[in-house]
């Protein structure tokens, strides 16, 4: 009888080293598991999701979970508190909001989140602070019905990154990055001329059921990002 995700897991990766499951192939559904191995679909999900970041499944929203054709070991990417980031290069952190407001998504979001074009969402625009001086330029689309009871903070005392790592589950998200050139806007942000070379973070996060946020991060000059193998 299994009693943990430890068990999930390893009953899994049994099946895929024995090509129960062939490589490519789509495995059940989290509710099918779940109900076959007597546990519930948390438990499968937190098993499947530590699989995925081993490299041996792959997850996609809406497509399922199939074994990796070709298993790698794959870095490990935490969603970072900014706070965090900036004191521990010794500096005091500190944001400002500079933006809140509930408006329709642009059609551009709304496909990356899986929205209605239109559908009104919680836009918000914060510039963090290392120092005093600019850190890193936020913007963000934030999904109200994930958050619980409904009741969203101001944001101005603790950032909506600290915030949505400290109180939302995500069980699924992509991220991009790219080095693109700061628009006017960004480069006044950011305390940079326009064109300056940025580096941009695109992250998308999920619930189970429903999207929780679609986050734009600029860093200037000099940042570094470093994650684990």
């Amino acid at each position: 009888m299994m009693t943990g995700w430890e068990d999930v897991r390893a009953e899994v990766l049994r099946r895929i080293r024995a090509r129960d499951w062939a490589p490519g192939a789509v495995i059940p559904g989290e509710e099918t598991l779940a109900v076959e191995f007597g546990v519930a679909r948390a438990t499968v999900n937190r098993a499947l999701r530590d699989l995925a970041e081993a490299g041996l499944l792959e997850r996609r929203r809406k497509a399922g979970t199939r074994v990796a054709l070709l298993p790698v070991r794959r870095a490990t990417l935490d969603i970072p508190v900014i706070r965090q980031e900036v004191e521990a290069r010794g500096e005091s952190y500190g944001h400002r909001v500079l933006a809140r407001r509930m408006e329709a998504v642009p059609l551009a979001v709304a496909v990356r989140m899986g929205v209605a074009a239109g559908t009104a969402l919680l836009f918000l625009e914060t510039l963090h602070l290392a120092g005093g001086r600019p850190f890193a330029h936020e913007v963000r689309w934030l999904n109200p019905v994930v958050v619980p009871g409904g009741v969203i903070p101001d944001f101005d005392r603790v950032s909506a990154n600290e915030w949505l790592v400290q109180n939302i589950a995500y069980t699924t998200g992509d991220i991009a990055f790219s080095a693109e050139a700061a628009s006017g806007e960004e480069a006044a942000a950011l305390g940079l001329c326009a064109g300056d070379p940025v580096f941009v973070t695109e992250r998308m996060t999920w619930a189970a059921e429903a999207p929780i946020t679609f986050v734009r991060l600029l860093h200037g000059p000099g940042y570094r990002l470093r994650t684990m193998l």
